[in-house]
């Protein structure tokens, strides 16, 4: 076997773990694997800029993506930081302009590239992968419009709490759950719309409130049943 194939190989594994692809048969992924292309990043490198004509859409290999946005007074707004088997931009399908917000890498990644020429001219002679692909993209939307309820939710503490409750496989329970946080807290604090001097301080509160203790990159909620009934009082429940 060729180093070509092995490559293609890889690239069709990374596509099968992508919720974007599920269910589509393996003839589907090769051709997708085709027109698709391996980028490498360093920590710090971006992957494109807000108005950089879109070339494709992404999947991460490996490493982490954040995908941000830049206000006008140099503010900068975390919209999602995505992980191995994520895929980001697809945006970039369905339109003329350029990609609508700033892709930097926060650690050594390797993204794919679904090029869009390829993609599109693929999609146009199997309508029925476009049919699956939709179909898998309509799941991937629940989840991003999720991710935009939980940064409407009124204010940090809350949106805090009902962050770390979704990681406690049992909101109710009594038991002690440890969540290793597996990136900084300064993004954390960005993806929840805050900053990170807020954040800390909104950690300390729930330390005093013993709701939680933090150890490096370490969380442990004491009484997820506690924290619920905290976010069910601030949302009003």
């Amino acid at each position: 076997m060729s180093v070509a194939d092995f490559k293609k190989i890889a690239i069709v594994n990374s596509l099968r773990g992508c919720q974007l692809f599920t269910g589509l048969p393996p003839a589907d992924l090769e051709n997708i694997a085709d027109v698709s292309v391996v980028k490498s990043l360093e920590k710090g490198d971006y992957l494109f800029h807000e108005g950089d004509p879109a070339r494709g859409f992404y999947v991460v290999q490996r490493g982490a993506v954040n995908v941000h946005r830049v206000s006008a007074t140099g503010k900068e707004q975390v919209i999602h930081v995505f992980r191995a088997g994520d895929s980001f931009a697809e945006v970039a399908l369905a339109t003329e302009t350029g990609y609508p917000a700033d892709a930097r890498a926060i650690e050594p990644t390797q993204v794919l590239l679904v090029q869009k020429d390829g993609i599109l001219a693929l999609l146009k002679r199997q309508p029925e992968l476009a049919l699956r692909m939709l179909g898998s993209m309509s799941s991937h939307l629940r989840v991003l419009v999720g991710q935009l309820e939980d940064l409407t939710l009124k204010d940090v503490e809350t949106r805090l709490a009902n962050w770390l409750v979704k990681r406690c496989a049992n909101a109710q329970s009594e038991q002690p759950v440890r969540i290793e946080l597996a990136i900084t807290k300064r993004v954390l604090a960005a993806e929840l719309g805050t900053v990170s001097e807020t954040f800390s301080r909104t950690l300390a509160k729930f330390r005093e409130q013993k709701l939680l203790t933090v150890k490096g990159k370490t969380i442990t909620v004491l009484s997820p049943a506690k924290l619920s009934a905290l976010l069910r009082r601030n949302l009003g429940e």
